[in-house]
């Protein structure tokens, strides 16, 4: 049968109008009214998941979501580099973070590399496939780079296309699939 799989983007939080590592931070006043804007605007679901991120847990929330925690959708480990900005670790090590986006397999961080996420969240969606016997519909709320990687897998694409994605804040990203074949339907804004 088919599974259907909706990834939801966390609303806005100072971490990302900063482009910061995630910290932890919760959602700003702005990304909270947004996401309770849009609840009630989604299908009904047969699993509803989150990213364990504060952020993505209160859009779950915000949005009406009982969404229990996907470990396998945490977001992508950034070691060392966790609370700073894009333009802090620039300047602080720039050679590292030319390799790290340009290098799916790099870590300089000292945490999970581009490829380990691909792999880890690839495998979660094949899990799904698998399992749906009859067509069910996931919610996930996820971190813009799980749902960067989703789209890789779904798309059969190079790691290497990481970084060329856009996921704006608040969107939706829909896969439907069977038989190890993924469709996509790309940026539906809540």
């Amino acid at each position: 049968m088919t599974s259907r799989v909706m990834l939801i983007s966390p609303a806005i939080s100072e971490a990302l109008r900063q482009a910061r590592f995630d910290d932890g931070c919760p959602l700003d006043a702005s990304g909270l009214r947004s996401a309770k804007a849009a609840a009630g605007t989604l299908p009904t679901a047969h699993r509803v998941c989150s990213s364990p991120t504060l952020r993505c847990r209160e859009t779950a929330g915000a949005l009406g979501l009982d969404a229990l925690d996907a470990p396998e959708l945490a977001a992508l480990d950034t070691g060392r580099w966790r609370g700073s900005t894009l333009a802090e670790v620039g300047a602080a090590e720039p050679e590292a973070l030319t390799r790290w986006l340009s290098d799916p397999e790099a870590a300089p961080h000292g945490g999970e590399s581009v490829a380990a996420l691909c792999e880890r969240v690839g495998a979660w969606l094949d899990r799904l496939a698998e399992v749906d016997s009859e067509s069910v519909r996931t919610i996930a709320v996820a971190e813009p780079e799980i749902v960067r990687a989703a789209l890789l897998h779904a798309l059969g694409a190079p790691r290497s296309a990481f970084w060329r994605t856009d996921v704006p804040p608040l969107t939706a990203v829909e896969l439907s699939g069977r038989a190890g074949r993924w469709n996509v339907r790309m940026g539906r804004p809540l």
